[in-house]
């Protein structure tokens, strides 16, 4: 883990909420980059800390190729400030959560950065066997403003296999200002306090309800759930519950950390004026297990009513 400590960092806020900075309460996430070619080090790791953040292990020049695809695609959608050079990514005033995953279809340099060559590879050892990837990609450019509640990701997708991960990859400089992704020391260990939360389906709903068949066959509530997912709307207070530590790092192109479907995970407020934080989050899992169908072929239905599935409640 880096040497840098609590007290050197800025003052952190997530969901509105400043962060306690006390060093037992914040700190740096730890970097397995130097374990990159010991995999049962990494694994252990993995076990241990719940996620992997792997500084510079992919190609700069490569994810900055990428980002300016995706900086094109955003200017020509109107988010972006002519004003300003279009790989800067300012954004007009208002540009606010921009979630636009159809800028990643048919592209070439974001679709080969994150399922062929060396990121795929790394799943492929950590794995020790053959993986699949998701076909949806989550494209994120988020404006000034609040960023991501607490929540762990198997809520939305928890209809195949447990075992698959998150990939989070900044397409830029990301630091404590523009705010990257965070996660919570030790959370994935803590199914006393999951359990009840972490197997339920966003996407469910109880048939013999009206109310919810009519909100999830219509989405009359933004994606139709009855469940949102959100974990928390309070990071500090959620800190204090778990225990163990928020852990961030101010990211550069070639970053990725990868978490389990169990993690905690937020991420920090963007505090600039007009940048946007551009990245995405992946898929992997091994090949052999199986998939949610919400989130694999051509147009995958994820969150739509052809994702939602009923029961008897």
């Amino acid at each position: 883990m880096s040497t840098l400590t609590a007290p050197a960092l800025p003052q952190i806020y997530s969901f509105g909420h400043p962060l306690d900075m006390a060093e037992d309460k914040i700190g740096l996430l730890r970097d397995s980059a130097d374990a990159a070619d010991d995999v049962e080090e990494l694994r252990r790791r993995f076990a241990a800390d719940g996620y992997l953040y792997m500084k510079g292990y992919l190609d700069r020049d490569e994810v900055l190729a990428a980002r300016a695809t995706l900086t094109d695609g955003l200017a020509a959608a109107g988010v972006l400030d002519p004003a300003h050079p279009t790989i800067d990514g300012v954004c007009k005033p208002g540009a606010g959560y921009v979630f636009k995953p159809e800028l990643t279809n048919n592209n070439p340099a974001v679709q080969n950065l994150l399922y062929s060559g060396r990121l795929p590879e790394f799943y492929r050892k950590f794995y020790g066997e053959e993986i699949r990837h998701y076909d949806f990609t989550w494209l994120r450019a988020i404006g000034p403003g609040k960023g991501t509640n607490p929540h762990c990701d198997l809520p939305y997708m928890g209809r195949g296999t447990h075992g698959h991960m998150t990939c989070w990859l900044p397409y830029g400089d990301i630091s404590f200002e523009l705010g990257g992704l965070m996660v919570l020391e030790g959370s994935h260990r803590r199914m006393d306090l999951l359990e009840n939360y972490v197997y339920r389906d966003v996407d469910s709903y109880c048939a013999n309800k009206p109310d919810q068949v009519q909100n999830a066959t219509t989405g009359a509530k933004g994606f139709g759930w009855t469940f949102s997912g959100t974990l928390s709307h309070n990071p500090p207070v959620l800190r204090n519950k778990f225990g163990g530590r928020w852990l961030t790092t101010e990211f550069q192109p070639g970053d990725f950390i990868t978490f389990g479907m169990f993690l905690v995970h937020a991420s920090l407020d963007n505090r600039t004026e007009n940048r946007l934080r551009i990245s995405s989050d992946a898929r992997y899992q091994r090949a052999s297990e199986p998939i949610d169908d919400r989130w694999i072929g051509v147009n995958p239905p994820g969150h739509t009513t052809a994702g939602k599935k009923g029961r008897i409640c």
